[in-house]
């Protein structure tokens, strides 16, 4: 396949957008010719041979815009023609795209995964031939272009540890930005419950803080810590890894938690996949993930904002035995390999750029 692959940016060291670059090398393994259109570049990471980058970012929007306008463009007067453009995340760049690539006749394809629907979002769906998400309900509108393909693991990089510790502290992990949805403030709570009764754990919270509110909320959070005489010395609130770290910080945990509340669409945190493929249990919220976190002897689910089973959730998991753990730990595994690996990922897209009709 040809595609057009347009994003935001190419950058291994974004705290966000890191990921992305799997999401290239994987499609490249897939295509004659992949075409990433980005707003930034950074590191020049290394790419495939197949894969040509061109930059449209920097000066103003309205600059920004005519500049992706123009390369798209040319891109779609290139023989062979491009089989489709792939906008990723940013519903905008699909509606730009729209014109040009209709009058080329070339599929128009959107991923996004996120709880907002802005009227950009509308527009962009009703414009596309495919709308691709992890899952139905990760996807804030109600469509028929809508298929979920799953989160893209890389399961090369995301593996259990080959040894793992048991007994002693519990080591528990939490990923993502400070946001006041995340739910951190309930695993606080939680965790000064279980503390208070005896049990030995802690917590380490890790994400960027990337706009005011975060930062505030962070400030909140720290001084939540702080007052505790039971958290102080067991909660650590840090700074995001680079994504290169991520792995053994994940494979080191006992497990992970994502205390996530609703916001209207769910919102499938890829980090739940990717500690579900180190093998490490996962302690969640969000309905959407009950089917993937269940059938296990042990219970991994809570309801958003009750604190009180999450505390459960720990101390049942503390109690239970290595063997009991490590076998929750290898169905998650199994469940990401089955349906969230990057493989699984970009076949999806290419039978999306084909126009083959998801089973």
């Amino acid at each position: 396949m040809r595609l057009v692959f347009v994003t935001q940016a190419l950058d291994a060291e974004h705290p966000v957008l890191a990921q992305t670059l799997d999401l290239v090398r994987a499609l490249a393994e897939r295509s004659e010719e992949l075409v990433v259109l980005c707003l930034t570049r950074e590191g020049d990471p290394e790419l495939p041979s197949n894969v040509r980058v061109r930059v449209f970012g920097g000066g103003t929007r309205l600059g920004r815009g005519a500049r992706f306008v123009a390369a798209l463009t040319a891109e779609l007067r290139r023989r062979p023609r491009p089989d489709a453009v792939l906008a990723h995340m940013v519903p905008l760049f699909l509606v730009l795209a729209a014109p040009l690539a209709k009058l080329s006749r070339v599929r128009l394809l959107l991923w996004y995964t996120h709880w907002h629907a802005s009227r950009t979002l509308r527009a962009a769906t009703t414009l596309a031939d495919a709308v691709l998400s992890v899952d139905r309900r990760s996807f804030p509108l109600d469509s028929p272009k809508v298929r979920g393909i799953g989160h893209a693991v890389d399961l090369d990089r995301f593996t259990p540890a080959l040894t793992r510790a048991r007994g002693g502290r519990l080591r528990l992990l939490a990923l993502g930005r400070t946001a006041r949805w995340k739910g951190y403030d309930t695993m606080l709570i939680a965790l000064e419950r279980v503390l208070s009764e005896g049990l030995d754990a802690e917590l380490e919270l890790r994400g960027p803080q990337l706009t005011p509110d975060e930062r505030a909320h962070a400030g909140e959070l720290k001084a939540r810590i702080a007052a505790s005489d039971l958290l102080r010395s067991r909660v650590r609130i840090e700074p995001p890894l680079p994504r290169a770290e991520l792995p053994a910080l994940l494979a080191g945990a006992d497990a992970l938690l994502s205390a996530t509340q609703p916001r209207g669409s769910e919102t499938l945190d890829k980090v739940v996949y990717e500690a579900a493929a180190c093998g490490v249990p996962v302690l969640a919220s969000n309905a959407a993930l009950e089917e993937f976190l269940g059938g296990l002897p042990l219970r991994l689910s809570f309801p958003p904002r009750d604190a009180g089973q999450l505390a459960a959730r720990i101390t049942a998991l503390a109690s239970a035995s290595p063997e009991a753990r490590s076998a929750a730990g290898a169905e998650l595994r199994r469940r990401v390999v089955a349906g969230h690996s990057l493989a699984t990922w970009a076949d999806a897209v290419a039978e999306a750029v084909s126009g083959v009709p998801p089973e």
